[in-house]
């Protein structure tokens, strides 16, 4: 056995040091490879027989970083691209839930992802999307997946499980499509992954009790250890970076690590993507904000791995897969070298290969409108006067009121208000544009529209003058699907998305220059206020799974008190 010294490595990895996610220590060790295998974990020096040779002198040698909840849609890139990005970073895992794709394009979106992902040197592990739509009855997606259609997705050998389960409601008040979808993952005996945002209490139970075990929804440092405190594992995700520096404080305090605690990405935009990275940008950020090193990289592999049932992963010992990665430091976690199922895949931050590209055809033409009117952007009323509801605040919307008047007979948009306006876009419904007025959301100078619109990625536009929100609206129809941006009747900024309306074939420097330019443009439409009023907040204003008022293509839709106005105008008051 090689193992033994009976034959020569074909991988020795030598003279670095090793971080043992185990035990926390940073000690000497080198790595012996045969195949996709770690054959032995030795004394520095102690074997010299390999085939090749790899210098880690000066190195932190680390397991393959997992990000254990993503998606890959969010960053505007084909999967092979995607691959091509965060692999040399030191990712040679993920777990995608392309319900982006699946509510778009269906059935054959999500058989596209499994073969999309077959060849890369990323491994991804895809998940069945559990919400298509997020919330039935509120919103019309591209596709409708039942009980039926994630059972037999479920059988494919390649589908990993049930990706995150958004229908709260649904689940805790035992509806029978969401009890039917849950427990077909619970017989396939695969992952089950949840999304609990706000719950706790008695709600937190039930959904726990229906069998999802993990979250990556946090909304504070006492939310984290409440469902930390009732079992479930949690995915810290780098798209709220706001939350992470009282995460850390947090786990600090307990004095260790839970084993529960894994890191995902969740949403990563293209120039984030870029300029921070995938998994190793959330594992840089926890650890300049105080989490030890150590503790960032075991939930970032081993956490993870023994999250996703996978015991061939997540640490470097002889019989686990050769997923390794070399860091320079353990501050920016630059890499010199990163080996993918015991193939050396990147060396100094660069693929050492190409990777496999698949036909992207099947995404295409999504969009199936024609162009609208400045009409489409006006409220029809009757009466001089109305009143009318109104969605407050960008995140954890709530329920408000306001007075407007009418001329000609349109409603006049009231001072301190935003218009969204949702048009059907999957053809599989009317497409009657439906319009809300948003509060909390600032003064517009223009108009911003995209088909990036969770989770049934509609038409969205928002702005306050139809005829800017024209503009923005057909400059997407015409490019297939993407986001526009347009001040003064004229666009501005454009980002075509052609593949499902929410991917670009381009490489990802030219998406991600493209859509810092609609950013630059937006901060010339409205003054961001963060946390909450901030870019990102576009992109879930439709999200109807969420509690509070959410506007959709059918209309403004309220999961939690089961209301759907299919019209914003509560009363004609004269």
């Amino acid at each position: 056995m090689v193992a033994r010294g009976d034959a020569p490595f074909d991988i020795l990895i030598a003279g670095g040091t090793l971080v043992d996610v185990v035990t926390g220590e940073l000690r000497p060790a080198d790595i012996g490879i045969v195949g996709p295998m770690i054959v032995s974990v030795h004394e520095r020096g102690a074997r010299a027989d390999a085939a090749q040779v790899i210098d880690a002198t000066g190195t932190f040698v680390s397991p393959g970083l997992i990000d254990t909840h993503m998606h890959i849609e969010s960053s505007m890139v084909t999967p092979a691209t995607y691959a091509e990005t965060v692999v040399p970073r030191g990712v040679t895992t993920v777990v995608w839930d392309p319900h982006e794709f699946g509510n778009v394009c269906g059935v054959d979106g999500v058989a596209w992802s499994v073969e999309a992902v077959r060849s890369l040197p990323l491994r991804a592990l895809v998940m069945a999307p559990s919400c298509v739509p997020s919330a039935p009855g509120y919103e019309a997606a591209g596709a409708d997946f039942d009980a039926d259609t994630i059972e037999e997705m479920l059988l494919w050998p390649k589908i990993a499980g049930l990706a995150e389960v958004m229908n709260m409601r649904g689940v805790i008040d035992r509806e029978p499509r969401m009890r039917g979808i849950v427990q077909a993952a619970l017989v396939s005996e695969k992952l089950v992954n949840g999304h609990g945002r706000g719950l706790a209490g008695g709600d937190l139970a039930a959904f726990m009790a229906a069998g999802i075990t993990s979250d990556h929804e946090l909304t504070s440092a006492e939310d984290l250890m409440q469902k930390l405190r009732a079992g479930l594992t949690i995915e810290m995700r780098g798209s709220h970076d706001h939350l992470l520096p009282e995460f850390v404080e947090a786990l600090n305090t307990l004095g260790h690590l839970p084993q529960t605690v894994t890191i995902c990405t969740d949403d990563v935009f293209p120039d984030d993507l870029v300029n921070g990275g995938g998994l190793d940008d959330v594992v840089r950020r926890l650890v300049r904000y105080g989490l030890k090193p150590e503790w960032a990289l075991q939930a970032a592999t081993l956490n993870g791995s023994v999250r996703i049932g996978r015991a061939d992963l997540g640490l470097i010992a002889a019989g686990r897969r050769a997923d390794i990665v070399l860091f320079e430091d353990l501050k920016d976690f630059r890499t010199r070298a990163v080996v993918a199922s015991g193939h050396i895949v990147s060396r100094k931050g660069k693929m050492a290969s190409d990777v496999c590209r698949i036909n992207p055809n099947p995404l295409r033409r999504s969009v199936k409108l024609q162009a609208l009117q400045e009409d489409d952007f006006r409220l029809r009323s009757q009466g001089t006067q109305v009143r009318i509801a109104t969605i407050d605040r960008p995140r954890f919307t709530s329920w408000g009121q306001a007075d407007a008047a009418v001329e000609n007979g349109f409603v006049v948009p009231p001072q301190d208000t935003v218009l969204i306006a949702v048009t059907h876009r999957h053809g599989r419904v009317d497409s009657r544009t439906r319009l809300g007025f948003l509060t909390g959301w600032g003064q517009w100078k223009g108009a911003f529209a995209t088909t990036v619109a969770h989770d049934s990625h509609n038409l969205t536009v928002f702005g306050s003058d139809p005829r800017d929100m024209t503009a923005a609206a057909n400059a997407v129809i015409a490019s297939g699907g993407g986001m526009a941006v347009a001040i003064d009747g004229k666009v501005v900024s454009l980002l075509p998305l052609p593949l499902a309306g929410l991917v670009s074939e381009e490489p990802v420097e030219v998406v991600a220059e493209q859509f810092r330019a609609i950013r630059a443009a937006m901060d010339k439409v409205v003054d961001w206020q963060p946390p909450y009023l901030v870019f990102k907040a576009c992109f879930g204003a439709t999200l109807a799974c969420n509690a509070g008022p959410h506007q959709t293509d059918r209309g403004i839709a309220d999961v939690t008190t089961g209301t759907l106005l299919e019209t914003p105008i509560l009363e004609i008051l004269q």
